[in-house]
């Protein structure tokens, strides 16, 4: 499914949206018109009357990747080479909301394939890990949601996946515990039957560059 900005349809799946549709934008507005209504506020004080507006253009660039495909970006930069080692793009941001209670979550991924005949230019990566964090998320459905874009998009001999987030729905209401961090893993393939190729991604994802 392709974005649609302001009814004009973009060059690509992912390009950043900055312009909104009109009729979301209004459905959107009307609602949270009603929410500032509902919290006691008065929606049409000075520094709310574009409030709603905002919103709703902000939720729907929060929420683009839901017209995003993380394989058609993949197989857009797909080349065939033959090599066989590891390929690891890490540290890699991420924003997401919690479907939950729609606060954010904020952290990075770090992503190791081993090509199988094909390889994908390294930025495909960040953007697949963008698709699935601008959607209404848990953690452990998005980090296994990146895991098999890539395997069934490029047949690798391996995926892994590590995320490392931070919960506001945990720091700011909840428990409130403001340094927990939550780490969740996926694998296929080399990672998960060869412990020497999962040590060795985990080694390289905690290493840095000297």
């Amino acid at each position: 499914m392709r974005i649609k900005a302001n009814g004009t349809q973009m060059e690509d799946g992912y390009t950043r949206i900055d312009q909104f549709n009109d009729k979301a934008t209004a459905k959107l507005a009307k609602h949270y018109k009603g929410v500032l209504e509902g919290l006691g506020e008065d929606p049409e004080r000075e520094g709310l009357q574009d409030t709603p507006k905002r919103v709703a253009q902000s939720m729907q660039f929060l929420t683009q990747g839901y017209h995003q495909s993380a394989e058609e970006i993949l197989n857009s930069a797909k080349f065939k080479e033959d090599y066989r080692h590891m390929v690891l793009v890490k540290n890699i941001d991420l924003f997401s909301m919690c479907e939950h209670h729609m606060i954010p979550f904020i952290g990075k991924a770090h992503v190791a394939y081993i090509p199988n005949g094909y390889i994908t230019g390294l930025s495909k990566i960040a953007r697949v890990v963008e698709v699935y964090a601008r959607r209404l998320q848990v953690q452990e459905r998005m980090t296994n949601q990146i895991r098999d874009s890539i395997q069934n998009a490029l047949d690798p001999l391996g995926v892994a996946v590590v995320i490392e987030a931070q919960h506001l729905c945990m720091q700011m209401r909840g428990i409130q515990k403001q340094n927990s961090v939550t780490t969740t893993s996926a694998f296929t393939g080399a990672f998960l039957e060869k412990e020497a190729t999962r040590e060795e991604f985990i080694h390289l994802i905690g290493s840095k560059l000297s």
